[in-house]
């Protein structure tokens, strides 16, 4: 098959580089001649574990090539993707669908014969018919047809979700487009992996509504953890306990500072107003999100009280700052609420994050970013961990202690066990629900 990738941010350029690896010829397409320039070039703009040599792989191939030049790219293809942001629109929560409107036009103008547009992009239900009246305005000779294909992978192992997923969505309004999406997912099919068939609504409706869900365990287990705090039980024997109930299921039942990311704040804001236009309100999502932001108020007063009330003169070292491990992405990371509340108190900040510093440095004005975490606690007031990395997980804590002002540790992701920090020699420690 012939697919072009329209986009390439995280979703269009794993999705355009994993398609290709299943055989199709795919061409990626982008306005940023910055972007595409280094993609040219063998670069990779964005962190994700593995992209770098699949892409190089496929390139080599003959399979995979990138341009700005979408006209040469859509001309024959069997399905275009489109997969441009989807921002929260300012004022109202609303998913921003200007890109995705002007891309379908100009794919529009651009085809030259039969071909399936594909919306890739998280997109609010109505949106694939939205796009079909576009396309239809701007080519009422055209024969096409529209379909929603949302993606569900996690940042930080999207090679393996798209490789292995646990289903793949797909909906349609015709048998062709139907016979074109199960050409493309052959793959994955030939593999036993599900994909599942629906109407254009259902699909768009299953990826709000499987990421609210998700939202809604994080933010249910993290208002658990703060009961937990003021009863004396442990949250992490709690969500152990809970999540061997196969009805509830253990993942994304980890107490912490709150959710952020690409997805889950961008699609939970996004539904409840769906709610609202349509007269049904979406209570449990509004409550997740108040919720949510509730979570990251706490962890800065939680912080506060380490450092005996005040941030004032404090050297606070923070490890981790993107909203999850193995991705450079600072979408809406907890980080961004919390450093700022740490800088804006008066404390000496120092960052360390493997992938942050792309991103945070200008998101996060005001901080020393430092290479080594043992660096960053040299004559510190409090050490945060506030991102789980696989580089935070095995410190030495008694040599981390040693070399504090005063050994105290806020470990937002409970990594270490109070006990841990004690025998090392902190003299105050705080996890989340412990």
């Amino acid at each position: 098959m012939r697919i072009t990738m329209i986009g390439t941010g995280y979703v269009g350029l794993v999705s355009g580089v994993c398609f290709s690896d299943f055989g199709h010829d795919v061409i990626c397409v982008d306005k940023d001649p910055s972007k595409i320039e280094m993609l040219n070039a063998g670069q990779v703009p964005i962190y994700e574990p593995g992209l770098d040599a699949l892409m190089a792989k496929n390139v080599e191939a003959g399979r995979l090539s990138f341009t700005t030049d979408l006209a040469s790219a859509v001309d024959g293809a069997d399905a275009v993707f489109i997969a441009v942001g989807t921002p929260t629109r300012r004022g109202d929560g609303h998913a921003d669908l200007t890109y995705v409107m002007a891309a379908a036009e100009e794919v529009a103008l651009a085809m030259t014969g039969y071909g399936v547009i594909v919306t890739k992009s998280t997109v609010p239900v109505g949106t694939n018919r939205k796009v079909k009246q576009v396309v239809h305005k701007a080519r009422p000779d055209l024969e096409f047809d529209v379909a929603s294909n949302p993606e569900f992978l996690r940042e930080g192992a999207a090679i393996d979700d798209f490789m292995r997923p646990d289903r793949v969505v797909v909906g349609v309004q015709t048998p062709r487009a139907s016979e074109v999406m199960d050409e493309i997912y052959r793959p994955l099919f030939l593999r036993d992996f599900p994909v599942v068939t629906t109407d254009l609504e259902s699909a768009e409706m299953i990826k709000y509504a499987a990421n609210a869900f998700l939202a809604t365990k994080i933010t249910f287990i993290n208002e658990i953890a703060a009961l937990c705090e003021k009863v004396g039980a442990d949250v992490k024997e709690v969500s152990k306990g809970i999540g061997m109930d196969g009805r509830i299921g253990n993942k994304f039942l980890h107490a912490g500072p709150g959710y952020g990311g690409s997805c889950f704040p961008k699609d939970t804001s996004a539904l409840a107003r769906i709610g609202q236009d349509h007269a049904v309100p979406q209570s449990i999502v509004e409550t997740v999100i108040r919720v949510n932001d509730g979570v990251k108020a706490r962890m800065i007063e939680k912080l506060r009280d380490l450092c005996d009330g005040s941030f004032n003169g404090k050297v606070i070292s923070v490890l981790g700052v993107t909203f999850k491990p193995n991705t450079d992405d600072m979408r809406d990371a907890p980080s961004l609420t919390i450093v700022p509340a740490l800088v804006g108190g008066g404390a000496k900040v120092r960052v360390v994050d493997p992938q942050g510093f792309r991103e945070g440095e200008a998101l996060l004005p005001g901080v020393n970013w430092v290479d080594d975490p043992y660096k960053s606690v040299q004559n510190a007031d409090l050490v945060v961990v506030l991102t789980e990395w696989n580089e935070f997980r095995a410190l030495d804590l008694s040599r981390v202690a040693k070399k504090m002002a005063t050994p105290r540790m806020a470990d937002l992701r409970n990594v270490y066990s109070p006990r841990d920090a004690k025998r090392a020699g902190f003299e105050a420690y705080e996890g989340v629900g412990r």
